[in-house]
C-alpha cells in the first residue's frame, strides 16, 4: 500500500496533475480503516490506497475534490450516526457512512499541488532571462534548444534538444513561450498548441505573428487552436530590454494562472461512480464483519440483502428481524470466556449463542470447549 502511494504520487507530481491525499489520523472499532492508512484521489475521482473500505471511500473522493476545487485542506470525521456525536470540535466536519458498517474514522484530506512548468523554446536574451526570472519564482523550467544545447541556460532543469520532445512535457500546468525569433517559430507552435498547454505565446512582432498564423493555418491547426496563441507575448510594460520582456511575459503567465477557473466539483461528480459496491458487511445480529463475496448465509429483507457469519445468526433474524435492526449490532471488545482473552467483535471468527447471550472467542479450540460444556466456564467467569 505504501509503495503504491508514493510512487502515484511521484507519478502524478511528475505529469504536473493535481491531486488529494487522504490519512486515517484516528479511528474508532469495527471500522476496517487504521491510523496510518491513506490514499491518494485524482482529479477524476480515482482512489489509489486504502482508508477503510467502501463505507467511506465514496464521501472520501468528494471531500477531495472539493478540497482540490477550493485548495483547503479539512479534516473529517465519518460515523454511521454523525449527530450523536456531543461536542464540535473547530475545524472538524462531521459526515455520515455511505452504509451500515459502525465505528469511527477522522481522515485528514489535503490537496496537493505539482510546481507549474515553464517551456522557453529559443536561446535569445529574452530566452535566456525568461530561464532565469522561472527559477527565481520556483517554476519547473525546461529550456528547448535544438541549436545550442542549452548553452547559456544551465539554470533550467532539463534542456531539450528536439521540439516534438515538447508534446511530451506537457502538463495542465505549463506554460510555453516560443522565443526563438523566426529560427523555428513555426514548429514549436505546432506542437505547442496541439497540446493541453493552458497557455502558448510568441515573441514576435504583430507582423511576423500574423505571417506565423498564415503558415500554421495551412499546416491544418483549427481556428480553436490558433485562437490559443497569445501574441505579442507579454503584458504591455513598455518594455525594451530582453530582461524587462521576460518580465512582462512572467507576469502574463501569473496573470493567466491566478485567474483560471477553478475544478468544478459538480461537473467532475457527474462523471464519477460514487456507489461503490461495499465489499464487506456487518452481521445485524452478532456485529461480526462478514465478506460479502462467497458469504454462505444471507437473506434479504425489505430489498436489502443481509448477511451472517453463520446459520444460526440467519435464523435469528429470520425470526425476528426488527428486533435487530431496531437497535445497532454489538461492537467493541468481548472476554472469551474460556482463556480470559479480549476479542475484537467485528473481526472475530468464532462466536456461540447460549441462552440468548453472545459470546465471541479467540479461536476454534476454545469455541469447542464452550459449546460441549457452557456451563462449567460461565460459573467460572461470573466468580461461582
Amino acid at each position: 500500500m505504501y509503495d503504491e502511494f508514493f510512487s502515484k504520487a511521484y507519478e502524478l507530481l511528475t505529469e504536473g496533475i493535481p491531486f488529494a491525499t487522504a490519512i486515517v489520523v484516528r479511528a474508532e472499532k469495527p471500522s476496517s480503516g487504521k491510523p496510518g492508512d491513506k490514499a491518494i484521489i485524482t482529479p477524476t475521482g480515482v482512489m489509489h490506497g486504502w482508508i477503510g473500505g467502501s463505507c467511506a471511500q465514496p464521501t472520501v473522493i468528494e471531500e477531495a475534490l472539493k478540497a482540490l476545487a477550493d485548495r483547503e485542506p479539512r479534516l473529517i470525521r465519518l460515523s454511521t450516526d454523525p449527530d450523536r456525536h456531543e461536542t464540535a470540535r473547530e475545524g472538524l466536519i462531521d459526515l455520515p457512512m455511505t452504509c451500515f458498517s459502525g465505528g469511527t474514522l477522522e481522515i485528514y484530506i489535503e490537496p496537493q499541488f505539482p510546481l507549474p512548468r515553464l517551456v522557453v523554446v529559443g536561446n535569445l536574451p529574452v530566452a535566456q532571462a525568461l530561464v532565469q526570472v522561472g527559477k527565481a519564482m520556483s517554476y519547473n523550467v525546461i529550456a528547448v534548444d535544438p541549436d545550442n544545447a542549452g548553452i547559456g541556460m544551465t539554470q533550467s532543469d532539463e534542456v531539450l534538444t528536439d521540439l516534438e520532445a515538447i508534446i511530451d512535457k506537457v502538463t495542465p500546468l505549463t506554460y510555453i513561450v516560443v522565443a526563438s525569433h523566426g529560427h523555428y517559430d513555426e514548429l514549436a507552435l505546432e506542437y505547442a498548441l496541439r497540446s493541453r498547454a493552458p497557455y502558448v505565446s510568441l515573441v514576435a512582432s504583430k507582423t511576423r505573428a500574423a505571417a506565423v498564423l498564415d503558415y500554421l493555418k495551412a499546416q491544418g491547426l483549427t481556428e480553436q487552436e490558433l485562437s490559443r496563441l497569445k501574441y505579442p507575448a507579454g503584458l504591455d510594460i513598455q518594455a525594451r530590454r530582453g530582461d524587462e520582456i521576460a518580465l512582462s511575459i512572467m507576469a502574463e503567465i501569473v496573470q493567466h494562472r491566478r485567474n483560471a477557473e477553478a475544478f468544478d466539483v459538480e461537473a467532475l461528480l457527474q462523471g464519477i461512480d460514487l456507489s461503490i459496491q461495499p465489499t464487506e458487511a456487518l452481521d445485524p445480529v452478532c456485529g461480526m464483519t462478514v465478506q460479502i463475496e462467497g458469504a454462505e448465509f444471507q437473506t434479504e429483507y425489505n430489498g436489502q440483502t443481509f448477511y451472517f457469519c453463520c446459520e444460526g445468526c440467519k435464523t435469528s433474524f429470520e425470526n425476528d428481524p426488527e428486533r435487530y435492526l431496531s437497535k445497532p449490532a454489538p461492537t467493541g471488545e468481548a472476554i472469551d470466556p474460556v482463556c480470559g482473552m479480549t476479542v475484537d467483535i467485528a473481526s472475530a471468527k468464532y462466536m456461540s449463542e447460549y441462552e440468548g447471550q453472545l459470546y465471541y472467542f479467540c479461536g476454534a479450540g476454545c469455541k469447542s470447549s464452550f459449546d460441549k460444556a457452557p456451563q462449567s466456564y460461565l460459573s467460572v467467569s461470573s466468580g461461582g
